[in-house]
């Protein structure tokens, strides 16, 4: 008896291994310019010191970021949080212009995989050689070879593991433990875990990070608009494709796959703009390249918008309308958030005064009769240098700080200073007084800080 045969459906379409093919061009000089830029940055900026520390530095257990002089504390991070949105909208903003060139030239998994990538050519050459490796058997050639591509992975994995954990750790402090094989646990773990990161994003995920991992891809569409410029292909140019170029009306387009061989995602540009693409112009540059030899115009493949392409607008025409209500609105936005976040950084006052009164001790009378009070004065500099203060109290006409008037303060530190103040037998009224501390500094610096306080007068 014959039975049906049964459909089998796969929920889950199993990876097609991508083997991108090297291009030289314009687009692919500022890639790589791209990728030197952000890792001189990257590694570089961990090594360099300023007023007796690491110039960039996220020092999570003692509380304090380092900028280039630079000291935030935690009621600093607005600044940061600031910065946070300023990054947003400055994306949001770089999008609407010119899509997800992020994405393509800047993004860390764009720029490690391309460093993963130049690696995997040293040791395996180009795509077809690539490809050839691939489906060889395992033979001791084949081991070397991939053997090599994956240490040398693992050792730029581990750097960057290193320097990364170097920016919450001073790095040479984190250098001297992995010397002496003393890092700490935690250390230890963070290195592993990004470096770990890293080796499976850029050497093994690679195109399935931008496709399936990376939210980006799915919400950009709301920022795009018919002006956007993103990575077209000029279908009424190309079309129909004709490899020989011979028949009558042929397009531009020899078929030659050359834009989908470049391609880092594995896409077909000429289908259309796809979610895939992460505008990193790899098939311009190879495009370019192929018309030359065919003696046919450049771009056949280039950034446009969907208006340039519908209504052949000209270059001239088309950066006219960069300047619409979408982009001069987040231009705006942009503009007042830094302009508000940099002039309040410059007018914050990087002394800071927290007054505790001492709960143990309340208002009592000393010798003549006098009253005193006792409080915790919190002291904080936020500045890289040391200061010399000096405390004062008003409100009642007799108040004045009991010894203790001039006290210093290390760079980039706190200080619990406690204080007593006295006043004059019958000068403040019985239950609560207000009053006021004043810390002022004395060598020039011109710095001042005021905090309100309560003084008690038993009744």
């Amino acid at each position: 008896m014959n039975t049906p045969q049964e459909a089998v459906i796969r929920m889950y379409a199993a990876r097609e291994e991508i083997y991108p093919r090297e291009i030289k061009g314009r687009y692919a000089s500022l890639r790589w310019a791209c990728v030197w830029l952000t890792q001189l940055l990257f590694y570089g900026l961990p090594w360099i010191s300023m007023n007796g520390r690491q110039a960039v530095l996220f020092d999570l257990a003692s509380r304090k970021f380092y900028l280039f002089g630079l000291v935030l504390w935690p009621q600093d991070f607005i600044y940061l949080a600031a910065l946070l949105i300023l990054c947003a909208y400055g994306l949001f903003l770089v999008t609407a212009v010119a899509g997800r060139v992020w994405c393509g030239f800047a993004c860390p998994q764009t720029v490690y995989t391309e460093i993963f990538l130049w690696i995997e050519r040293k040791f395996e050459g180009a795509r077809s050689a690539r490809i050839r490796l691939a489906r060889q058997p395992w033979t001791v050639a084949k081991i070397a070879r991939k053997g090599g591509k994956h240490a040398a992975w693992l050792a730029v994995a581990l750097w960057t593991g290193f320097t990364f954990v170097g920016y919450f750790t001073p790095v040479r402090e984190l250098g001297g433990g992995v010397a002496g094989l003393k890092l700490g646990p935690w250390e230890t773990f963070w290195v592993l875990f990004y470096a770990l990161a890293t080796y499976g994003n850029a050497g093994w995920l690679r195109e399935q990070v931008c496709k399936y991992m990376c939210p980006y891809a799915r919400f950009q569409s709301a920022m795009f608009d018919k002006d956007t410029l993103i990575v077209t292909y000029d279908a009424a140019r190309g079309e129909p494709r004709n490899p020989r170029q011979s028949a009558p009306g042929a397009g531009d387009c020899i078929d030659c796959s050359m834009c989908v061989q470049v391609c880092p995602t594995g896409i077909d540009i000429r289908k259309g703009l796809q979610y895939e693409c992460i505008g990193c112009a790899a098939c311009v540059d190879a495009c370019n390249g192929v018309m030359d030899k065919v003696k046919r115009p450049r771009g056949l493949i280039r950034y446009a918008t969907e208006n340039a392409l519908a209504q052949r607008f000209k270059p001239a025409q088309v950066r006219r309308r960069v300047l619409r209500p979408r982009v001069l609105v987040y231009t705006a936005v942009l503009a007042i958030l830094g302009t508000a976040m940099v002039t309040s950084m410059a007018l914050r006052n990087p002394l800071k005064l927290d007054v505790i009164r001492d709960r143990g001790s309340m208002g009592r009378e000393v010798e003549d009769g006098m009253i005193e009070n006792v409080y915790r004065l919190q002291l904080m500099n936020t500045l890289e240098d040391a200061q010399r203060l000096r405390i004062a109290v008003s409100g009642i006409g007799s108040a004045r700080v009991v010894e203790g008037e001039v006290v210093d303060i290390d760079p980039a530190t706190t200080r619990a200073i406690p204080v007593r103040v006295r006043v004059n037998p019958g000068e403040a009224m019985p239950g609560s007084n207000r009053i006021a501390f004043h810390v002022t500094s004395i060598d020039g610096h011109g710095l001042a800080v005021e905090e309100d306080a309560v003084f008690l007068v038993p009744k």
